[in-house]
């Protein structure tokens, strides 16, 4: 199937998983320095909305920043920033633990997010997927989520104020997610349909 090109100013839901279902992240520190390349890469280019990240996958959910934004070289080339992330992770999980060859699936997958209801639905499927695979009983204290970042007060590099507008509160957002928790199965089901 032929892959989604990258384009500024559009918002997309991006996941992959490891190469046969590989642990992608074998310890906590590896979620941490992945998330540390996720900051000096792709910050760089996009705005992030939103995260998760489990064991053998992750899902992030970002905006390409507009041409004005974005140097020359990124404003044509704006898929070098993941492959720099993809590649430097691999490189470090490889020399870590001793092995070789891609740690990723060949792909990284793409959906373009076209319209605020999509998007909506994208934000409680990304928080509420460590319940699916039942990494925790409770997703609102998954620790490689950003779903905290939307509840707190502490300094966050993910873009809340764009989706914090659409909910129009924290109670709403909080509402929003216990509500799709109620009803996750469905979730699951039209994000994957939407997704293929």
């Amino acid at each position: 199937m032929k892959q989604d090109v990258f384009e500024t100013g559009v918002v997309y839901h991006i996941f992959n998983r490891g190469n046969n279902k590989e642990d992608i992240f074998r310890e906590d520190r590896n979620y941490y320095y992945f998330l540390s390349l996720v900051k000096k890469y792709l910050l760089s280019i996009s705005d992030i909305y939103a995260y998760c990240l489990l064991k053998n996958h992750f899902h992030i959910l970002l905006r390409i920043k507009d041409n004005n934004e974005l140097s020359e070289k990124l404003q044509a080339k704006p898929f070098l920033a993941f492959s720099n992330l993809f590649n430097t992770y691999t490189k470090s999980i490889n020399k870590a633990y001793n092995r070789t060859g891609s740690l990723f699936q060949e792909h990284l997958q793409r959906n373009r997010v076209k319209d605020e209801s999509y998007l909506i639905k994208l934000i409680a499927y990304i928080h509420l997927n460590p319940l699916k695979h039942q990494f925790t009983n409770d997703f609102r204290n998954y620790p490689f989520s950003s779903y905290k970042a939307y509840t707190t007060n502490k300094k966050t590099d993910i873009k809340k104020d764009f989706i914090m507008e659409i909910f129009g509160n924290v109670e709403n957002f909080e509402y929003w997610h216990n509500l799709k928790k109620i009803s996750y199965e469905g979730i699951i089901e039209e994000i994957e349909n939407m997704d293929n």
